[in-house]
């Protein structure tokens, strides 16, 4: 009886925290912090965000150049506690023209705690990736095309004839209290602006 008691005093404290994650992305919406207002902000925090990567991992640029599209998400917001939730707006940009705008969403359960936000730039090496992107109505990463996350390791043995992943991934601009990013299980969806 006690254990019952306990998994429901713990299952109550799961979606509370779920409830006030929920409340805390929907009341930051509307500033700013975890999503842009419109078509023109997502683009002004895209060309910034490109252009600090662009500065500090070489590598990325060298990608730009091969990529044949770009999907940039400058600003997700990740919250926790057990359950953690993440959310960010972003611009697809094909030949430097923004030619879509996508959100990537995530929940995730297990021991965390804390706030963070952070950037990623998924770098789209095939047109058989972009179009899968474009037709599975939300795509979660980890589930069609492969994807390789690039760190410092990759990055130091990426050369234009090592290429032979559909995306690559980089995560930049780490702010916050919580330890660790992974994009595995993100849902990016295609929306209106």
């Amino acid at each position: 009886m006690r254990k019952s008691s306990e998994k429901r005093t713990t299952m109550k404290r799961a979606i509370l925290t779920a409830l006030l994650l929920a409340a805390i992305l929907v009341l930051t919406q509307g500033s700013g912090v975890a999503r842009a207002a419109s078509a023109a902000g997502i683009d002004a925090d895209v060309d910034a965000a490109l252009t600090k990567l662009y500065a500090e991992q070489p590598a990325a640029k060298m990608l730009a150049k091969k990529a044949v599209a770009i999907l940039v998400f400058p600003n997700i917001v990740k919250a926790g506690f057990v359950v953690g939730a993440q959310y960010g707006d972003g611009a697809l940009r094909k030949k430097g023209k923004t030619v879509g705008y996508y959100n990537s969403v995530a929940a995730s359960y297990g021991l965390q705690a804390g706030v963070q936000s952070f950037g990623y730039v998924l770098f789209f090496m095939t047109n058989s990736a972009v179009d899968y992107l474009n037709r599975s109505g939300g795509w979660e990463i980890g589930v069609g095309p492969s994807i390789v996350v690039v760190d410092e390791g990759v990055a130091r043995s990426l050369t234009t004839t090592t290429l032979k992943s559909d995306v690559y991934a980089f995560i930049f601009d780490q702010k916050g209290l919580m330890a660790g990013v992974g994009l595995q299980g993100s849902k990016i969806t295609k929306i209106r602006k």
